[in-house]
């Protein structure tokens, strides 16, 4: 299990040299100071669309968090299925039955009526994870987390498509690995 482990911040007592044991010796200004950035050291995006970023609001607010303090970006934002959007599947298949069939032929390179394939969200998902300079906690979405499996080597473009991406659990993204904490 992944452990984010924090030492506490500068006392008086450490800035001496003195052994605190069991002493329960505050924190000085600067110990504060220590603490506070230790909060900053992961950053946290979000997709602009409002699911994710009400997902992203709950979580930090449970962690006592400020609610809407994180970052946005429009390349997390789920893969478009243009002229199918607001429609269930079966809806799809009873329209167009043969387009259906060509998607799950290639669903990675699939491009649906007015929308975009699964390449092209890999690559706006690549291009915002190439700016990361830390530890990131993401809010995202099921297509953009597949597109980011391909673009992280974690599984091939093939299986990455039908990788199941859940609700309600963290995902931890790391060394060419996926790991599922729930």
């Amino acid at each position: 299990m992944r452990l984010y482990y924090i030492r506490h911040g500068l006392t008086d007592w450490n800035a001496t040299g003195r052994l605190q044991g069991h002493h329960d010796v505050p924190i000085n200004a600067m110990g504060r100071a220590q603490a506070a950035r230790s909060a900053d050291i992961l950053d946290y995006v979000s997709s602009p669309l409002v699911r994710a970023r009400e997902t992203m609001e709950i979580v930090r607010a449970t962690l006592g968090l400020a609610p809407t303090r994180y970052g946005v970006d429009s390349r997390l934002t789920e893969i478009g299925f243009g002229d199918w959007e607001g429609l269930t599947y079966p809806e799809v298949m009873q329209r167009e039955p043969d387009i259906v069939a060509k998607r799950e032929g290639n669903k990675w390179l699939f491009l649906p009526p007015g929308g975009e394939n699964y390449q092209q969200v890999a690559e706006r998902v690549a291009a915002w994870y190439a700016t990361l300079e830390r530890a990131t906690v993401v809010c995202a979405h099921g297509g953009t987390g597949r597109a980011l499996i391909a673009a992280l080597d974690v599984a091939p473009p093939e299986e990455a498509v039908h990788r199941d991406i859940d609700q309600g659990v963290v995902y931890v993204f790391e060394k060419n690995r996926l790991t599922c904490y729930d």
